[in-house]
């Protein structure tokens, strides 16, 4: 059985929500990292960056959230979170698996410190651009897929959730509001979301 090292009301949601959209049974670890327990020796040896979540399936080891995400799409294939290798629709559902740490996390960090990086050198562009792509993208709807929910919904919007609704860093917009409703309205998401306020 899987295991998900997590902490309440932490990055681990995104992970909370893959594994019960999913609907196999998993085992949760608590790693409360309010008292330090993701810097302990027997959790570094899971994920050295001493951070949750992290994963345990048998032998393997999973660490970041994305990873996490694809990982548990891939190994449960009968949930229909990931379109198949040959399926037109993976190079999108890949693209956004890692948008969301590759360009909406830098610039969320970009907005909450206020540091003014020049565009050509920022890998993710600026926080403008990153949100103004994300609002076109999530036009067309239900999901970033189209018709088809994806793990690459659950990264995005779990970040996107973080973003506009809980901390409330983006202002909203139309296709937001809108996308994160219908996140909201999952059940899986609901059962994350009562999981992770511990």
């Amino acid at each position: 059985m899987m295991q998900l090292y997590w902490s309440p009301r932490s990055r681990s949601f995104s992970a909370l929500w893959l594994m019960e959209e999913t609907g196999q049974p998993y085992e949760r670890v608590l790693t409360d990292i309010s008292t330090g327990a993701q810097k302990k020796p027997e959790f570094l040896a899971i994920n050295p960056m001493g951070k949750v979540p992290a994963l345990k399936d048998g032998d393997v080891t999973v660490a970041e959230a994305a990873a996490i995400c694809a990982y548990v799409a891939e190994r449960c294939p009968d949930a229909q979170l990931a379109p198949p290798t040959g399926d037109p629709r993976r190079g999108k559902y890949l693209q956004w698996m890692f948008f969301a740490p590759s360009c909406i996390e830098p610039a969320l960090i970009q907005i909450f410190t206020k540091i003014e990086v020049p565009t050509s050198t920022a890998a993710w562009g600026d926080a403008i651009q990153v949100f103004d792509v994300l609002d076109k993208a999530l036009e067309k709807g239900p999901w970033l897929l189209g018709d088809t929910f994806s793990a690459a919904d659950i990264v995005i919007g779990s970040g996107l959730n973080f973003a506009v609704r809980a901390f409330k860093m983006v202002p909203a917009r139309p296709s937001f509001d809108r996308y994160i409703d219908a996140c909201a309205a999952r059940p899986a998401f609901q059962r994350a979301t009562v999981i992770a306020a511990g």
